[in-house]
C-alpha cells in the first residue's frame, strides 16, 4: 500500500481528488457507451459490439495519457500557447465552415489529410479563447478598467471565435459566450463592460442564426421547446424521457436499456439518459454529483493560485467543462431545448475526448503549479526562521 501512495505522489501530481474524478467518469464512460452502441454495432459491424468498446477504450487511455503529459507541463506556458493557438483557429474554422465535412446540414469537422483524421477545430478555438482571455485578464489586473487596452481586444477575440463558431455550431458558441463572461467577472471587469460583452455576443449570435447553416434547425428546436404540446415533443426527447421514467430509482441494470435501440446517437447526445435507464436515479445523481465535485475542486484551485492567470485559467476551464456537462444533461431531462453537445469525458468521441484530456490537464498542472509554490515559499520561511534562530 505505502509503495502505490509513493507511485501515485510520483505521478500523478496536482489535486488527486480531480484524478479520482476523471477516473471514475472514465470508467463510467466505458460502461455506458459499451451498452449505448449495441445497436450501432449491430447495423455496422454484425453486431460485435466489442469493436466499439476497445476502440473508445483507447480514446479514453489516449485522453488520460494527454491529460497526464500536460498536467507535467508548467501551466505559464499556456498563456503564450493561447495566443498562437488563437490565430491558427480562425482559418481553420473558416475553412471548415466552406469545405469541412457536412453533418446534420452543417460543417464542422476537418480531415487531417495525412493520417485522415476528422477532428472538430471549434473545440481549439474554445480552448484557445478560454485560455487567451485568461492571459490578457491577468497581465491586465491593474488596468482592468482600461478600455483601449484590455476591454477591446478581449472582446474582439471573443466576437470573432464566437461568430465563427456559431456559424455551424450555435449551442457551442453560446456556452463558450457564457463561459467568457463569468471568466470576466471572475476577472473582476466591472459590469458596465459585461453588459456590452453581453449584447456584442447577442449581436454576433443573431447574425450567426441569419446567414450561419444552422439558424433553421436553432429556431425550430426552440419552437419545439416552447410548444406546451404533448404531441410537438422532439422523437428524441420523448425517447429520452421513456428512458428516465422507466429506469426508475435503481434501474434495470448494465446492458438492459430498451431505448438505445431506439434514441438516435445515445452513446453521445443522449448518453445521460441511458445511464439513468441502466443505473436509475442513484447513477444519473452520482454522476451529477461527480460534475459538480469537479466544479468545486477546479474553484478551490483558483482559490488557492498564486497567480492571477492559474486561477482565471482554472475557471474558465472548469466553468467550461461542468456547464457543456449541464447543457448535455439538461437536455436529457427536458430543461433546455436539444443541442449536440457531448457530456464531457464521457459520451463516445474523439478529438473531444483528447481535448477534454487537455483541459483536464492543464486544471492539474495550475493546482501542481501552486502547491509546488506553497512548498517553495514554505522552506523559504523555514530557511530564513533556521538563520535567524
Amino acid at each position: 500500500m505505502t509503495k502505490v501512495k509513493i507511485w501515485l505522489e510520483d505521478n500523478l501530481k496536482g489535486d488527486l481528488i480531480i484524478w479520482g474524478i476523471v477516473l471514475l467518469l472514465s470508467l463510467i464512460s466505458i460502461l455506458a457507451v459499451y451498452s449505448a452502441t449495441g445497436s450501432l454495432a449491430y447495423r455496422r459491424m454484425g453486431g460485435n459490439t466489442e469493436i466499439y468498446l476497445f476502440k473508445h477504450s483507447a480514446l479514453i487511455l489516449a485522453s488520460l495519457v494527454v491529460m497526464w503529459a500536460v498536467h507535467n507541463i508548467p501551466y505559464k506556458y499556456f498563456s503564450k500557447l493561447s495566443l498562437f493557438a488563437l490565430w491558427v483557429s480562425v482559418p481553420l474554422l473558416m475553412i471548415t465552415y466552406f469545405f469541412g465535412s457536412t453533418i446534420n446540414e452543417a460543417n464542422r469537422w476537418l480531415t487531417v489529410p495525412i493520417i485522415n483524421q476528422a477532428f472538430q477545430p471549434s473545440d481549439l478555438a474554445k480552448l484557445a479563447l478560454i485560455s487567451a482571455v485568461a492571459g490578457m485578464l491577468a497581465k491586465r489586473q491593474r488596468k482592468i478598467t482600461d478600455i483601449k487596452g484590455t476591454f477591446i481586444p478581449i472582446i474582439i477575440w471573443i466576437g470573432i471565435i464566437c461568430l465563427l463558431i456559431a456559424m455551424a455550431n450555435m449551442s457551442t458558441a453560446v456556452m463558450l459566450l457564457a463561459t467568457c463572461l463569468l471568466l470576466m467577472f471572475i476577472g473582476r471587469v466591472p459590469l458596465k463592460y459585461l453588459l456590452v460583452v453581453g449584447m456584442v455576443g447577442a449581436l454576433v449570435l443573431s447574425t450567426a442564426i441569419l446567414m450561419g447553416q444552422r439558424g433553421g434547425v436553432f429556431f425550430s428546436r426552440i419552437e419545439k421547446f416552447m410548444d406546451d404540446d404533448p404531441a410537438g415533443i422532439p422523437f428524441q426527447a420523448k425517447h429520452s424521457y421513456i428512458a428516465i421514467a422507466t429506469g426508475g430509482f435503481t434501474g434495470k441494470g448494465p446492458g438492459n436499456s430498451e431505448q438505445r435501440n431506439i434514441l438516435p446517437h445515445p452513446y453521445s447526445d443522449f448518453i445521460y439518459a441511458i445511464i439513468i435507464e441502466e443505473y436509475g436515479m442513484i447513477g444519473g445523481g452520482f454522476v451529477l454529483f461527480l460534475y459538480l465535485a469537479l466544479l468545486y475542486r477546479g474553484m478551490r484551485v483558483v482559490a488557492i493560485s498564486t497567480r492571477p492567470f492559474g486561477g482565471l485559467l482554472s475557471a474558465g476551464l472548469s466553468f467550461s467543462l461542468v456547464i457543456q456537462a449541464m447543457i448535455n444533461m439538461g437536455v436529457t431531462v427536458g430543461l433546455v431545448p436539444i443541442t449536440g453537445l457531448p457530456l464531457p469525458m464521457v459520451s463516445m468521441g474523439g478529438t473531444s475526448l483528447i481535448f477534454t484530456g487537455i483541459s483536464l490537464g492543464i486544471i492539474l498542472s495550475i493546482s501542481r503549479g501552486d502547491h509546488e509554490d506553497a512548498f517553495v515559499n514554505e522552506q523559504k520561511s523555514i530557511n530564513r526562521k533556521v538563520k535567524v534562530a
